[in-house]
Order: structure tokens, then C-alpha cells, then sequence
């Protein structure tokens, strides 16, 4: 059954090769169950991230190590707020099911303190040169 989601946008697949080297597709998509998740706990972020979620993707400050295999945490500074946008984002590799896209599970604001925090204590998998 192949997952159904709205269109988001690409990655790079050499950038989030530091998640997981076995990356089927660029295509990056969120769905709707994860949508009303994000409207439901995220309220905040969500037409913020609408605009400057696409952009995060292609282009992201930091990638951090996720508890869950083949998810990174995707860091990106938004100018329009000052602070961030954070993507879980769950790579899609040959295990899955054929026809799976990358998807987005959850995204939210995070302050220039907690990157910090997340810099001090999480893995960084990728950082923008």
C-alpha cells in the first residue's frame, strides 16, 4: 500500500546520506495524520513552518541523531521569527514498503537556547559550512 501524503519538497540525498545511506527517494512528503497531530500540539508552528518548511529541507543549518533509526531531527534558523524550525524527519530505505516517501512526522519552533542545548547534547550528524 503505497502512503498517501501531501507534497513537501526534495532533499539532497548526499546531505542526509549522515542519517542513513540507503535513501530510495528525495521526495519528501507529510501526511495527514501527522498534520492534525501538528495543528493538535504544534499549533504555533504551523503556518510559520508552511512557508519555511520547504526551504529547511533543502537546505538545513544542522541534523541532529534521532532515538528512532532512519529519523533526524533537522534544524533551521527562520528569519522572519529569529528562532527555528525543528523537522523530525523519517528517511524512507529499502525495508520500507514500495511506493513510501520520506516523511515528515512532527515539526515545531525551538529557541536559540534549546539549539544550544541540542548542540551540547545531541549528536550532530550534519552542520551547514
Amino acid at each position: 500500500m503505497e502512503a498517501v501524503g501531501k507534497y513537501i519538497g526534495k532533499i539532497n540525498k548526499e546531505i542526509y546520506r549522515c542519517i542513513t545511506k540507503d535513501i530510495v527517494t528525495d521526495e519528501v512528503i507529510i501526511t495527514n495524520n501527522q498534520i492534525e497531530h501538528i495543528k493538535f500540539r504544534h499549533r504555533e508552528a504551523l503556518e510559520l513552518a508552511r512557508c519555511s518548511i520547504s526551504e529547511a529541507l533543502s537546505e538545513p543549518d544542522f541534523i541532529f541523531r534521532d532515538k528512532h533509526p532512519n529519523t533526524g531531527l533537522v534544524v533551521k534558523k527562520i528569519s522572519v521569527s529569529g528562532n527555528h524550525i525543528q523537522i523530525v524527519l523519517r528517511i524512507c530505505t529499502s525495508s520500507d514498503e514500495v511506493g513510501y516517501k520520506n516523511s515528515i512526522i512532527s515539526y515545531w519552533q525551538i529557541s536559540e537556547s534549546r539549539l544550544a542545548n541540542y548542540l551540547r547534547n545531541k549528536e550532530v550528524l550534519y552542520r551547514k559550512e
